[in-house]
């Protein structure tokens, strides 16, 4: 069947029913053929697509949009799945409608897919393992709330406690004064609960790391790179050959600068965060440790020393950013050659161009 006779279809998604447009050429021209809202559950999207002859369907991303661009490709139709990112045109429109927006999706999957800038959904398996880190995440994130609420109450009372790792937090609640004692001792108890689940998180993501993912040990060689980082890495990423140039993973991770470069004006912008918050997250994190106290010698600290040495406004975040771009790269070239990490290549590389000379 021709694309030209191939109707297209644009759905925006609701959380409780999603709205369909469907546009075709009539007469040389695109006109709408049909408006429609379905329920956004399994049975009413697969009894809407499985009568229909083949189509094109233009969806964006989001929470359904996993499940159900799975279940209209298994009734015949192609699907298309727009970066919400690139379409700000349609979800920041002033006239904006779920309806229009159906429609909008619609006319630019049929006059350019290339605009919608299409994505494709990790496999199942993939989403559940990420599920599993980011499900750590949040239990770390929550323990921390804790810790910061049990430290202010206790310092409103006149005392502090000491100075510890999370992990060791819940030992110090002999030190709690009597008076909070009725307050705080349930939070001390969901705090030690909290640490012993995300202890067996982190042995779990270990045994699926030596199981599955062998290429983690490849990536932890570099120091500050533990379990969770580089099984979320690995795990967004997804295939290491999917980048012909390793430096464009900067990119994909928003790790790179904006753009907005006009005739002779081109200003310094911030990163664009495109991509995997969650990742981009650790890889600062790691990005810190490298530039801290604790953080080892190497060519990545010594780029991000002569950075942060520069000054200015927030010199230190710029350093941790540029050494986390720096970073994501190094990781998807151990990744791709499966070598052992030299801390010092630059360096050991410059010296050998200086006695060939």
């Amino acid at each position: 069947m021709k694309k030209s006779n191939m109707q297209t279809v644009g759905i925006d998604i609701g959380d409780r029913f999603s709205q369909i447009c469907v546009v075709g050429e009539q007469d040389g021209e695109v006109e709408v053929f049909e408006t429609t809202e379905i329920p956004s559950t399994k049975a009413a999207v697969s009894r809407y697509f499985s009568s229909r002859s083949p189509m094109v369907v233009a969806l964006e991303v989001g929470t359904h949009s996993p499940w159900m661009s799975k279940v209209i490709e298994e009734s015949g139709h192609e699907v298309l799945i727009a970066n919400s990112r690139k379409t700000r045109f349609i979800y920041e429109s002033d006239d904006k409608m779920d309806r229009t927006d159906a429609e909008k999706l619609a006319r630019v999957a049929r006059a350019d897919r290339k605009l919608l800038f299409p994505i494709k959904h990790r496999a199942k398996e993939i989403q559940s393992m990420l599920a599993l880190v980011r499900s750590r995440d949040i239990l770390v994130g929550a323990r921390s709330k804790l810790i910061n609420h049990v430290r202010g109450v206790v310092k409103s009372s006149g005392d502090r406690l000491p100075s510890c790792s999370a992990e060791r937090f819940h030992r110090h609640k002999e030190r709690i004064p009597k008076e909070l004692e009725a307050a705080l001792s349930t939070v001390m108890e969901s705090i030690e609960g909290l640490t012993d689940k995300i202890r067996g998180m982190d042995r779990k993501i270990e045994d699926i790391s030596k199981d599955k993912f062998p290429e983690v040990e490849t990536l932890r060689q570099v120091p500050g790179i533990g379990p969770v980082t580089a099984l979320a890495y690995i795990l967004t990423i997804g295939d290491p050959h999917l980048f012909s140039n390793n430096r464009k993973v900067g990119k994909y991770l928003g790790l790179t600068p904006k753009k907005d470069e006009s005739g002779e004006s081109n200003p310094q912008l911030r990163i664009t965060r495109a991509g995997n918050k969650y990742t981009r997250s650790l890889l600062i994190c790691c990005a810190h440790y490298i530039l801290g106290r604790f953080g080892p010698d190497s060519d990545l600290r010594s780029y991000g020393m002569r950075i942060a040495a520069r000054g200015g406004k927030n010199a230190k975040k710029r350093a941790a950013v540029a050494v986390a771009r720096k970073l994501s790269v190094l990781l998807l070239s151990l990744w791709k050659s499966g070598e052992e990490y030299q801390p010092f290549q630059n360096k050991n590389q410059r010296t050998k161009d200086k006695e060939a000379a």
